[in-house]
């Protein structure tokens, strides 16, 4: 059953949830940008390791909360009907896109440190190991992890550039939905 909402936003949560994603998913690449700013071994760089983990696992439950979400809303009409087809696919193949990235990139930097044969927690709760300990595999998935990382900022980026295109090339108010409305200002 979904739940009633403004036909011209996303609801609430929806907005929340994608700009508190984008503030975790910033926080993993500071942490993993940052870390090797510092010498192996050293607390700093230990810390960063750990907040990088923990903030992955938290995106990982929140695109579950999120997709829940997805399904329980409806999605806004398209204020741009006349878009064209390309662009409505376009859309669409990136959504699914950063979805698959967001669960699959924490669920290979879980499986890196199962396969490294790291015991993982999350604020002090283990976690279980998703494989035996294979230095192979750890490889594999290490590469793996850092493709997905390249592929991230650049999923990221175009998104981003769809969004302001459509707020200040065509105008036509698909930004709007996604943005929190501010108290002062009439509902769109």
């Amino acid at each position: 059953m979904k739940y009633m909402k403004t036909p011209t936003r996303y609801h609430g949560l929806s907005i929340a949830l994608h700009w508190l994603m984008l503030i975790l998913i910033a926080a993993v690449f500071a942490c993993m940008e940052l870390k090797g700013n510092f010498p192996k071994g050293s607390g700093i760089r230990e810390g960063l390791k750990l907040w990088h983990f923990g903030l992955g696992i938290s995106i990982l439950m929140l695109v579950c909360v999120r997709l829940l979400t997805r399904m329980l809303t409806t999605s806004p009409a398209d204020p741009n009907n006349m878009a064209p087809q390309w662009q409505k696919l376009a859309a669409t193949g990136m959504h699914l896109a950063l979805y698959a990235w967001m669960i699959a990139m924490p669920l290979l930097g879980w499986l890196i440190l199962s396969a490294e044969g790291k015991h993982v927690a999350l604020l002090g709760y283990p976690l279980p190991w998703l494989m035996q300990p294979s230095e192979t595999w750890t490889e594999r998935f290490e590469q793996a992890h850092e493709w997905g990382a390249l592929a991230g900022y650049w999923m990221i980026g175009l998104h981003a550039v769809a969004g302001v295109a459509h707020h200040y090339l065509w105008r036509d108010g698909t930004l709007l939905r996604m943005l929190p409305r501010r108290s002062n200002a009439p509902p769109v």
